[in-house]
């Protein structure tokens, strides 16, 4: 989930207030004493006599120049050329850094004229920021100081927690709390304080001494500062009430309840996450994003994918993943639909460059890939991913995921690399190339799968985030974990899915458990048992055909695999055909053999044919199987293929599409791959392109 700037909104109308505060100061205070009228107070003059003069004229210029703008960098420069000692001109440059930082270097450039204009400010002002008052007339006076404070202070800790320092993090935070500001403004350090915590709850105090000793305690931890800051808020009241006018406060206890609802949102804690979002629902800070992967989590994927949609508006005000953008690739998964996936992911790398979610988009558009059948391509995004370091900005989303997702999707793909070998050689049982391939593909997926357990092992969160299907820090599709336990211990899953299946509260989840368990149950060789669960499942009244069409795949997938084994010939059959209505894309990599009628039109290349018909596929004219409509054509030494596919009652399953081919053998693999409505599997681009 991400941590929303929550705070921008309810600066940005004390900022308003700043200016008109800070250009009337700077105004009275550069007139000459005989010209200025009697007032009932005395502004006291902040700045030290010998540097007044330089002060003031950072001050004046200081107020028509925006620190956001692009102008902010070498205005910096001109201030710390006037007086390097004044705490403006590095606040400047450190906030414009920042603004332009995208990797670890940058953010370390950022901090230290942060960190610089940060200890100016203690040295300089320190009668200021510690001053508490109610009384608005005096408070004018020090309110720009807690203002610059808490932003200087709000983008350092940014920069040490994208550096990954979160132990800086907290000093930094404990360093704001000594000066009991009685406005948070952008700092408000408690809620920050639970987002470090919760950010690395899966450490221990062995590694980063502010934190407890195991993943429960550190939530509870990061909960009691919440409610601390809501404590706080109270006490600060009775001196902020006489200052800013009522309702001040609303966008901090939003902020708190942001962060509630990440909490109880990761703990499965349903109805209390629901209770602070429905707080926060008309809020400008409503986080649609977090909202819509707390709905996700829920199996309710249709408000889901709505909320991502409003995401996609909200700006997050700086560079990192858009988480809504990487979930609604899985989402276009589970609807049946990975191409629109890619080519939201396909968008976001060309938007993003490499800067922060690069490598995250590059995971997402590897499983889309993987889904649609592109298994090659899968593999090329998945290297990318790896091969890039990724920033984490803003998210609870670490290292440690994004690491498990490339492994993951790894693993995945030599899975279907062997069924690739099966599916393209109906006789790889007896043919020596294509069980010496199998064999280095096999070597090459235990030693993936050894990666994935040494790295899954030290791990403390899998029983809450991977085991613990649809969770809010998960960033793989429920269907990914099947592949990730599938060959392992089957009576320790079994009793684990059981158990979830019967105790989770998430009416809409239950069956996923559920179908794991009938999963489990065949790979014990209880098929009549599973077949009998798995049909329950189907007639299920929480099922939506739309949102979850992977699921009812799936579902299909297994009952024919039981059909098969109980050699129930017509059942399997019905099965596969339906399977193939509804996620072709899936079958070449199931070890599956699919019915199919074959049509052919046009003077047919034999090379092809041949190719095609030594695939993985049972060229029958059944009544419940589907119909290849397959055209050749050679204009001009140019060799064309032109296909469809319609089920028996002329549904298009594939639409028409074309390529051109040079090499027969390969086109007739490309071919066989495309009738599952799959993209043209390439092994060698310069021979076989596409039209």
């Amino acid at each position: 989930m991400i941590r929303f700037h929550s705070r921008v909104f309810s600066v940005f109308v004390c900022c308003v207030l700043l200016s008109v505060f800070y250009s009337r100061d700077v105004h009275a205070q550069a007139q000459p004493a005989q010209q200025q009228q009697p007032v009932p107070f005395q502004m006291v003059q902040p700045h030290p006599a010998a540097k007044l003069a330089q002060r003031m004229e950072i001050d004046a210029k200081r107020a028509v120049t925006d620190i956001n703008g692009d102008d902010a960098l070498p205005r910096s420069r001109e201030f710390l050329r006037v007086d390097s000692s004044y705490y403006v001109g590095w606040m400047y440059e450190g906030v414009s850094k920042y603004i332009h930082a995208a990797d670890y270097l940058g953010f370390k450039n950022a901090s230290v004229p942060l960190e610089h204009a940060l200890y100016s400010m203690e040295r300089d002002y320190k009668k200021f920021l510690s001053n508490r008052t109610p009384d608005v007339i005096q408070y004018i006076g020090e309110y720009r100081f807690h203002l610059d404070y808490t932003q200087i202070a709000y983008y350092l800790m940014n920069c040490y927690s994208n550096m990954e320092q979160p132990d800086k993090v907290i000093a930094l935070l404990r360093r704001v709390l000594h000066w009991n500001f009685q406005r948070d403004f952008y700092m408000d350090a408690y809620d920050f304080l639970a987002w470090t915590v919760h950010r690395n709850r899966f450490y221990t105090s062995d590694k980063y001494p502010f934190l407890k000793n195991s993943i429960n305690e550190n939530e509870k931890l990061a909960n009691s500062y919440l409610d601390s800051q809501l404590r706080r808020l109270a006490r600060n009241e009775a001196l902020n009430a006489r200052v800013f006018k009522p309702g001040y406060d609303d966008m901090d206890k939003m902020s708190v309840y942001h962060y509630k609802n990440i909490l109880y949102s990761y703990a499965f804690k349903i109805d209390s996450a629901q209770h602070y979002f429905d707080l926060m629902r008309n809020s400008p800070v409503f986080s649609h994003n977090n909202y819509a992967t707390f709905r996700a989590i829920c199996g309710d994927f249709r408000t889901a994918e709505s909320e991502y949609k409003k995401a996609s508006q909200q700006d997050p005000g700086d560079k990192r993943l858009q988480e809504w953008a990487y979930y609604t690739s899985i989402l276009d998964i589970y609807k049946g639909n990975p191409a629109a996936g890619a080519d939201m992911m396909r968008d976001m790398i060309k938007a993003a460059g490499s800067t922060p979610g690069f490598g995250w988009y590059n995971i997402g558009l590897a499983r889309s890939m993987y889904y649609n059948g592109n298994i090659n391509d899968a593999i090329t995004y998945i290297n990318k991913a790896a091969e890039f370091k990724e920033v984490h900005i803003g998210t609870t989303l670490g290292q440690s995921h994004y690491d498990f997702s490339i492994q993951l999707q790894k693993l995945m793909d030599k899975e279907a690399q062997w069924e690739m070998q099966k599916f393209e050689n109906s006789n790889w049982w007896y043919n020596p190339y294509v069980l010496a391939r199998m064999g280095r593909i096999l070597g090459d997926k235990y030693m993936q799968q050894f990666l994935i357990i040494n790295q899954f092992s030290q791990n403390p969160e899998r029983d809450r985030v991977i085991y613990k299907l649809f969770s809010t820090e998960s960033t793989v599709s429920w269907d990914e974990v099947w592949y990730l336990i599938r060959d392992f211990s089957t009576r320790f899953f079994l009793d684990k899915f059981k158990y979830e299946a019967e105790t989770d509260t998430r009416k809409y989840i239950r069956k996923y458990f559920q179908f794991f368990v009938a999963r489990l149950e065949m790979k014990q060789g209880n098929y009549t048992l599973a077949r009998t669960m798995l049909d329950g499942i189907l007639q299920g009244p929480t099922i939506d055909a739309e949102y979850e069409k992977l699921f009812i795949a799936r579902i299909m997938q297994a009952q024919a695999e039981c059909a098969k084994e109980r050699k129930d010939d017509v059942a399997y059959n019905d099965w596969m055909y339906k399977m193939y209505q509804l996620y072709p894309q899936l079958i070449p990599f199931t070890g599956l053999q699919m019915n199919m009628a074959l049509h052919i039109n046009g003077l047919a290349d034999q090379q092809v044919l041949d190719r095609l018909k030594s695939c993985n596929i049972n060229w029958s004219a059944g009544s419940n199987a589907p119909r290849a409509f397959i055209t050749f054509r050679h204009v001009n030494k140019h060799n064309d293929v032109e296909y469809y596919v319609q089920d028996a009652a002329g549904r298009i399953i594939v639409p028409r599409q074309s390529f051109a081919y040079v090499a027969p053998q390969d086109a007739g693999i490309t071919l066989a791959y495309r009738l599952f409505n799959v993209g043209a599997k390439n092994p060698h681009a310069d021979e076989v392109a596409d039209k």
